[in-house]
C-alpha cells in the first residue's frame, strides 16, 4: 500500500533518528549524555502547574472550546507583544494560537504556497520549515547563513519571484541574533517584492551577554511585511505542552486561522488557560531560564578550553554551533562522539548543506553534565588531533 506523494516529499525527521540512538544506546547499559535535541531538562514552573489544575478542574474546558482559541489567551499574547517587544496587537484579528509554533511554521507553507511556488529557508536552518514547504509542493530555496557574514544571509542573493521566506533569530542551530538593520532590510525587500518574511522567534526569550533578541513585528512594516511564530516551550519549560502562537499581519493570520478550523479543534483549553497564566507573569521565571542557560554555555566552553578545545560562544538561543576537524564529515563526527565518549549531538547536515562541518550541541543537561560532556569530547579531539 503505496502512500500518497506529499508523504514521499517529506525529508528525512533528524530529530526521531536522534532519540532512536540515545535509547538504543542506553537499552545497552551505556550513560548517554543526550545533547542531540532542543528538549529543556527542567520542570514547569509551579505557578503555571497549579493553573493547568485549577482549569482542569473547570467544566467549561471539558467540553470544545471555540475551534480559534480562548481570547484570554490571544489577550495575553497581545500584552505579552507590548511588555517585551513595544508592540501594540489586536488580538482578535492579529493573533492566532497554535498546538506547538512548529506546527504553524507548516501551516503557513499550506495556506501561502500553491505548487511550484518558491519559499526561502535557512540554510542550515531549522529542518521542519523544509518539511511544511515540501507538504504544500512548493520550491524550496536554500537560504544560505554565511559563516564570514555572522550567519545572515546575503540580501543582494534573494532570489526574484519568492512567495514565502523564512527568518529565525535567535537562530537554530547556529546560536547568531540578528541586529534590527537586517529585519528593516529584510521588510523592504519583502514589500517589494511581494514577499511573505515568517520569522521564527522560538528562542527570542534566550539571549545572553546582555543582547536583545529583535522582533520583527517591532519594526516599521513588519506587521504588513509577515507574522511571527512564538512558543511557551523554551521561556517557561513547556516543550510537553504543545502551545504556541502566531501573531502579525491580519489577512495572513486569517488564513492560518481557517485552516486551523478543518484540522482541529485549538488545544485543550486548560493549557491555554496556563499559557495565559505564564504569559501574564511574572517575568522573573524567564529571566532564571536565561541566565540557566548561559550558565551552562560558560560552563561547557570552559570545560572545553581547559582540555584545549575553543568554541564560539553563542549569543542565544539553547545551542552551540561548533566546527568540525576538516577530515571528518559531521555525520561521522557525531558518530565517533557517540561510540567513544557516549556523547549524543546533532551533525550540521541534519539542518542543510551549509550545516556541513560543523555539530550542534543543546544546552539542556546540568551545568555540571555539560562540563563532564565538554570533557569526553575535548579528549577525544585531542587524541585525534
Amino acid at each position: 500500500m503505496l502512500p500518497a506523494e506529499r508523504i514521499q516529499r517529506l525529508p528525512h525527521q533528524l530529530f526521531a533518528a536522534l532519540v532512536e540512538q540515545v535509547e538504543t544506546k542506553r537499552r545497552e547499559g551505556i550513560d548517554v549524555i543526550n545533547l542531540g535535541q532542543g528538549n529543556p531538562d527542567q520542570p514547569t514552573p509551579e505557578h503555571i502547574i497549579e493553573a493547568l489544575q485549577a482549569a482542569a478542574e473547570d467544566p467549561t474546558y471539558q467540553r470544545y472550546i471555540s475551534f480559534r482559541g480562548l481570547m484570554a489567551l490571544k489577550e495575553a499574547v497581545a500584552a505579552w507583544y507590548w511588555r517585551r517587544h513595544g508592540v501594540t496587537l489586536d488580538p482578535t484579528r492579529q493573533v492566532a494560537i497554535l498546538i506547538g509554533s512548529k506546527i504553524g511554521l507548516e501551516e503557513i507553507s499550506l495556506v501561502l504556497l500553491n505548487p511550484g511556488d518558491r519559499a526561502l529557508a535557512p540554510d542550515p536552518g531549522y529542518p521542519d520549515y523544509l518539511s511544511g514547504i515540501a507538504l504544500a509542493q512548493g520550491e524550496l530555496l536554500p537560504w544560505h547563513l554565511d559563516p564570514a557574514n555572522q550567519f545572515l544571509p546575503d540580501l543582494d542573493q534573494w532570489p526574484t519571484g519568492v512567495r514565502l521566506a523564512f527568518l529565525n533569530y535567535p537562530n537554530n542551530p547556529t546560536g547568531r541574533t540578528a541586529p534590527a538593520a537586517f529585519y528593516d532590510a529584510c521588510i523592504a525587500k519583502a514589500l517589494k517584492q511581494g514577499t511573505v518574511l515568517a520569522h521564527d522567534l522560538a528562542y527570542g526569550d534566550i539571549t545572553f551577554d546582555g543582547i536583545q533578541a529583535v522582533s520583527l513585528l517591532s519594526r516599521p512594516g513588519g506587521i504588513e511585511a509577515g507574522v511571527e511564530f512564538t512558543t511557551l516551550s523554551k521561556s517557561y519549560n513547556m516543550a510537553g505542552w504543545r502551545i504556541g502562537f502566531v501573531a502579525g499581519n491580519a489577512t495572513i493570520i486569517e488564513y492560518i486561522e481557517l485552516l486551523q478550523d478543518h484540522l482541529h479543534c485549538s488545544q485543550w483549553g486548560a493549557i491555554q488557560a496556563a499559557a495565559r497564566t505564564a504569559l501574564l507573569g511574572p517575568d522573573d521565571v524567564v529571566e532564571k531560564v536565561r541566565n540557566r542557560y548561559q550558565t551552562r554555555r560558560d560552563a561547557f566552553i570552559a570545560a572545553a578550553a581547559e582540555q584545549g578545545w575553543l568554541i564560539p560562544k553563542s549569543q542565544g538561543s539553547i545551542f552551540l554551533w561548533c566546527p568540525v576537524p576538516a577530515r571528518y564529515t559531521s555525520i561521522q563526527w557525531a558518530q565517533q562522539f557517540l561510540q567513544d565518549t557516549a556523547v549524543l549531538v546533532a551533525p550540521g547536515s541534519g539542518f542543510g548543506t551549509h550545516g556541513e562541518g560543523y555539530i550542534r550541541i543543546a544546552l539542556t543537561e546540568s551545568a555540571t553534565r555539560l562540563g563532564e560532556a565538554a570533557i569526553r569530547m575535548a579528549r577525544l579531539i585531542r587524541d585525534r588531533a
